[in-house]
């Protein structure tokens, strides 16, 4: 445990960002889960299940949670299962 101010507040803060970082990703995570699951239904509302999941990655990618390259290659893969 920190004994400086300064790093007792950073300790906390840095706690902070992390169960919002985790969030943010897990609920990324869960977008791209649901529209594959509903592309193996043949589903009705996979596209919109493709912008919600689009508008996940590139909301983690903005906050630093996952590469730039990372985040257009999953969207590349999502639309391609939308097409096939």
């Amino acid at each position: 445990m920190p004994n400086i101010d300064s790093a007792i507040k950073r300790a906390r803060t840095s706690e902070k960002a992390n169960e919002l970082n985790n969030a943010k990703k897990s609920a990324m995570r869960t977008a791209i889960k649901k529209y594959e699951a509903a592309v193996a239904e043949g589903a009705d509302n996979s596209q919109a299940l493709l912008q919600d999941a689009f508008k996940a990655i590139d909301s983690a990618a903005s906050k630093g949670l996952i590469h730039n390259n990372k985040a257009s290659r999953d969207k590349s893969r999502l639309a391609k299962k939308l097409n096939k």
